[in-house]
């Protein structure tokens, strides 16, 4: 099926221009209709964007900031060729992992993915979890090039190395704290970028954010993703992790930590979990044991991120797992954001 097949039986004042003809008040309006599928780690974003994508024909728009990277496979949970089903994936496995890539740069990217597949009249399904890009992407926020300071940047490399994230992180709430709330201590390249732009235009990130939402965002989504009980995500999760290394993880994070000096692989919950095991210092079971519970509390953060945003539609399984009822449930919201 696709959306011109939706518009079936219905009355089309805009001369069927299918893919964004949207009925708001009696007026028609030229943004693009996306279907968003996000959510934390191990929900099921990756088959329920898939599926719909088969159902609506569209194609994927990857919003993973660790699938971008080649050769990280099994970390960053890609899809086999199998699971994609025949869809087309957009900005997945294309990148070196030694390349510096930003969120501005995903953007510039998926933009253009998307603006093709719409330009072919498909359906432009953004699937992932890394709810900044997915953000930036659909509030078309305009990143500002200014704000570069490579030296204050590598002195703030080296505060992290000497005293940790923590340290860092205060750094940034002492002049934004608004930010410094939204972060995590390890996530130091964007606690690092904050600083960076503070001090280079004196001007917070926070503010820098909200100049960037100026320009409207060409785009009509329609965001979902899927509600697991916390307890039942976290049994997702923690199969997962035992499937992952069963389909070679420990041989992937080793090659990786063996043969190259990558930070993003240092960085990539998957990988750094494992190094205590790779340098002798800790039993395979207690790194496993780790990774299980980082990912536990990255897949939390997700969904603290997504829960504030209140355009996302949760679908719920607390009372009824069966993925067929997931399915439906997120072809009936397709169904009715493409016709506002």
């Amino acid at each position: 099926m696709s959306l011109k097949n939706i518009s079936a039986g219905f009355s089309d004042p805009c001369n069927g221009t299918a893919l964004h003809v949207f009925r708001k008040v009696g007026v028609c309006t030229e943004k693009i209709f996306t279907v968003v599928v996000c959510g934390p780690t191990a929900s099921g974003k990756t088959k329920l964007a898939v599926d719909l994508a088969l159902e609506f024909g569209g194609e994927i728009v990857s919003a993973d900031s660790m699938q971008i990277y080649k050769g990280m496979d099994i970390a960053s949970a890609k899809p086999t060729e199998e699971e994609k089903m025949g869809v087309p994936h957009h900005l997945m496995d294309f990148l070196e992992p030694t390349q510096a890539f930003s969120v501005a740069d995903y953007v510039i990217l998926a933009r253009k993915a998307v603006s093709d597949i719409h330009a072919r009249g498909k359906l432009p399904v953004i699937c992932g979890g890394t709810g900044l890009y997915i953000n930036s992407l659909i509030d078309n926020i305009e990143f500002d090039d200014t704000g570069s300071d490579p030296a204050y940047r590598e002195e703030l490399r080296s505060i992290a190395e000497e005293k940790g994230g923590a340290y860092l992180l205060e750094m940034l709430r002492a002049v934004d704290p608004e930010a410094a709330s939204q972060l995590h201590e390890n996530n130091q390249k964007r606690i690092i970028r904050a600083l960076e732009v503070y001090k280079s235009s004196g001007m917070t990130i926070t503010q820098q954010k909200i100049n960037s939402r100026r320009s409207p965002s060409p785009y009509e989504p329609c965001m979902m993703m899927i509600d697991h009980p916390r307890e039942v995500l976290y049994e997702r999760i923690d199969r997962r992790v035992d499937l992952m290394l069963r389909a070679g993880l420990e041989e992937e994070a080793r090659e990786f930590f063996t043969h190259n000096d990558y930070v993003t692989a240092a960085q990539a919950i998957g990988y750094k979990e494992l190094k205590p095991y790779f340098d002798g210092e800790r039993t395979l079971a207690e790194c496993v044991d780790t990774l299980k519970r980082e990912t536990r509390r990255y897949a939390k953060r997700q969904l603290t991120w997504f829960k504030k945003d209140s355009r996302i539609e949760h679908i719920s399984t607390a009372d009824d797992v069966n993925y067929d009822k997931i399915l439906k449930n997120a072809e009936k919201l397709v169904k009715k954001y493409s016709f506002l």
